[in-house]
């Protein structure tokens, strides 16, 4: 993983929170990472599969945790953030 990897997925998952109005994480450590973890995930099991959710080594299931995951829009609504912390209400 190279520095210019992580910075362009920081960078894509703000612009996506941004056009869904989240944000992420104002601690850059917490977000930092996190983009590494999904990026150590994409080169071993081939997706960024949320690194805060257990896989199932079923593709079709596990595809509901490809980071955005299916759940993150309903947590940040109920809770204020995502569970592993990567995207949190707009203030």
């Amino acid at each position: 993983m190279t520095n210019e990897e992580m910075e362009k997925l920081i960078k894509e998952y703000g612009q996506y929170a941004e056009e869904k109005g989240f944000r992420l994480n104002p601690d850059r450590k917490i977000v930092e990472g996190l983009v590494r973890a999904l990026i150590a995930r994409k080169e071993n099991f081939g997706e960024r599969y949320c690194p805060c959710r257990k896989m199932t080594n079923d593709k079709k299931v596990d595809k509901k945790i490809i980071c955005p995951c299916d759940y993150h829009l309903e947590e940040i609504k109920k809770h204020g953030h995502c569970l592993c912390n990567l995207f949190v209400e707009d203030e």
